[in-house]
C-alpha cells in the first residue's frame, strides 16, 4: 500500500468512516493480542467500580493505569514500619454505594471517635455527639466552642440533613455552606472554631464556599455511621476492588496518551482498540485527554507525618484547630484509630495544612512551632517522616458545581467518563460515578 494511500485511510480509521485492521494499530505497530470489550483509562475508584461492574455483567474490561498501583488519589505508603495514607483521608461507613460494593467486615474498619477536640483560648475542648456520646457531651455541653444554643443547633442540623430520602437532598435549594450555618443561627464563634477546620478539612478550603448540599450530605453521612479507616490504611479499599479484576485486566504503568471514540493511543504510538472506551483519570488529564471537558478547580492539600514516641493525646479522636492562626488545621494521631498504622512503641501523628500561604521549606518548622503550643516540648523528639503536597487534591464544590449533581458519564455512543467529578467529591461519589458509567455502557451494548 502507498504511503498516500495508508495516510487516507489513517485519517479514514481515526474519524470512525472505516476500522482499523484487527491486531496491528493504524501505524502498524502491534496491539493488543485480544481485543477488549471495553478499555478504562485509569486504576482510582471511579475506574475500578466500573470495571468490577463491567466483569460481573460478563463484559470483557481491561484497565489502564499509569501509576505504579491502583488506587489514584486513595492510596497507602509503607515506610519504616508506618503506614502513610497519602494525605489525611477518612472512610464514613453510611456511604451507600461502599454498601453496594465494597466488603466493609473484610476492610477491617477503625473508627473515629464521633465528635472531635478543638484546639481554643490555650487548651484542647471536647465536643461530642450527644446521641452516641450523651455522657461524654452532657459533661461538657458548656465547654467551649460555642455556647449551648449552638450545640442545641448541632441537633437541629442533623434533623434537617437526615430528613427526607437521600435522594432528595441532592435537589434542595442550595447556597455557600457558611452562609447556610449562618442562616441555622450558629454564632461566629462556633463557625469559626468547629465548622470551619472540620468542613475545611473535608472541602479542602477554609472559606466554606462549598455547596450546602454537600455539607448536608458530608453531616448525614457522619450522623448515620462513622468515619473510619481501614486497619492497614485506606489504601486496602482499591486494593480490594483490583483484587476482583483478573490478573491480565489490570495493567500497571502504562499512559494513555491519546482517546479517539473507541481508541486509545499509547507511547510510541501503540493504539488499542475496543467496543467502548470509559476515562476514568483525575479531572485534569480527562479534561486533557477529552475535547470540551473542562476542568474543575481543584482544591490542594498538605500532609505531614511525624512518629513520636507516644501519642500526645489518647483515643482515636480528630483534632482541630479552632483559632484560625498558623499552618495546621487538623491533627490525628492514626496508630491511636489502627495500630498498624505504627510499629510497636511508636505513634503516627497526621497532620493536615489547608490553604497555606507560607513557604514549603518552612512549614514542618511552622507545624512544630504550632503544635509545641498543643501539645509541649515532646514535640521536639517527634521525628518527620514525609511529607505530601497535593496539589490536586479534591474537586472544589461550590454552589454552581452541582447545579446538576448527578452529570452525564455517556459523552457519545462508546465514550464515556467518571469521577468524582462527576458526582460529587467524594470516595462514594466516585463508587457511585464508575457504577453510573457501567451501566451506560451496559445499555449501549444491549447487555
Amino acid at each position: 500500500m502507498s504511503d498516500a494511500r495508508n495516510r487516507t485511510r489513517v485519517w479514514l480509521a481515526r474519524c470512525g468512516v472505516i476500522k482499523p485492521r484487527s491486531a496491528r494499530s493504524l501505524d502498524g505497530r502491534r496491539t493488543m493480542a485480544k481485543r477488549p470489550g471495553v478499555i478504562v483509562v485509569g486504576g482510582g475508584l471511579a475506574g475500578l467500580a466500573c470495571a468490577t461492574a463491567l466483569l460481573e455483567a460478563r463484559v470483557d474490561a481491561h484497565v489502564l493505569e499509569a501509576g505504579d498501583a491502583p488506587g489514584g488519589r486513595v492510596r497507602t505508603d509503607s515506610h519504616e514500619g508506618f503506614l502513610l495514607d497519602r494525605g489525611f483521608q477518612v472512610y464514613l461507613t453510611a456511604y451507600p454505594e461502599g454498601r453496594r460494593v465494597l466488603d466493609l467486615q473484610a476492610l477491617s474498619l477503625q473508627r473515629f471517635i464521633p465528635g472531635a477536640k478543638v484546639w481554643r483560648g490555650g487548651q484542647l475542648h471536647t465536643l461530642a455527639d450527644p446521641l452516641r456520646q450523651p455522657v461524654t457531651a452532657v459533661s461538657h455541653l458548656f465547654d467551649a466552642p460555642g455556647g449551648l444554643a449552638d450545640k442545641l443547633r448541632v441537633l437541629e442540623l442533623r434533623q434537617h440533613a437526615t430528613s427526607g430520602e437521600l435522594g432528595d437532598l441532592w435537589q434542595r435549594p442550595q447556597q455557600e455552606s457558611r452562609r447556610f450555618l449562618g442562616d441555622l443561627g450558629f454564632s461566629e464563634e462556633m463557625l469559626e472554631a468547629f465548622f470551619t477546620p472540620f468542613f475545611g478539612g473535608i472541602f479542602l478550603e477554609r472559606g466554606l464556599t462549598t455547596s450546602s448540599r454537600m455539607l448536608e450530605f458530608v453531616f448525614r453521612m457522619f450522623a448515620t455511621g462513622h468515619a473510619a479507616v481501614p486497619a492497614n490504611g485506606m489504601g486496602a479499599i482499591p486494593e480490594q476492588l483490583a483484587a476482583k479484576l483478573p490478573s491480565a485486566a489490570l495493567r500497571m504503568r502504562v499512559r494513555v496518551e491519546e482517546v479517539w471514540g473507541h481508541r486509545v493511543r499509547l507511547p510510541g504510538a501503540e493504539m488499542l482498540h475496543a467496543d467502548a472506551v470509559v476515562v476514568a483519570t483525575d479531572p485534569g488529564t480527562a479534561a486533557s485527554l477529552l475535547v470540551g471537558m473542562p476542568a474543575p478547580r481543584m482544591n490542594r492539600v498538605t500532609c505531614l507525618y511525624f512518629a513520636a514516641p507516644e501519642p500526645p493525646v489518647e483515643g482515636p479522636w480528630l483534632m482541630l484547630n479552632g483559632e484560625g492562626r498558623g499552618p495546621v488545621n487538623n491533627v490525628a494521631v492514626m496508630s491511636e484509630v489502627s495500630a498498624a498504622y505504627a510499629p510497636p512503641g511508636q505513634a503516627l501523628v497526621s497532620v493536615s495544612v489547608v490553604d497555606d500561604a507560607g513557604g514549603a521549606d518552612s512549614l514542618e518548622a511552622r507545624v512544630r512551632a504550632q503544635l509545641t503550643e498543643w501539645f509541649g516540648t515532646v514535640v521536639s523528639a517527634w521525628r518527620h517522616l514525609r511529607t505530601y503536597s497535593i496539589a490536586e487534591a479534591l474537586p472544589a464544590q461550590p454552589p454552581s458545581a452541582l447545579v446538576e449533581p448527578h452529570r452525564p458519564v455517556r459523552l457519545a455512543p462508546g465514550l464515556y467518563v467518571c469521577g468524582d467529578h462527576r458526582e460529587n467529591a467524594s470516595i462514594d461519589g466516585a463508587l457511585a460515578s464508575g457504577r453510573r458509567a457501567a451501566e451506560a455502557v451496559l445499555q449501549d451494548l444491549g447487555r
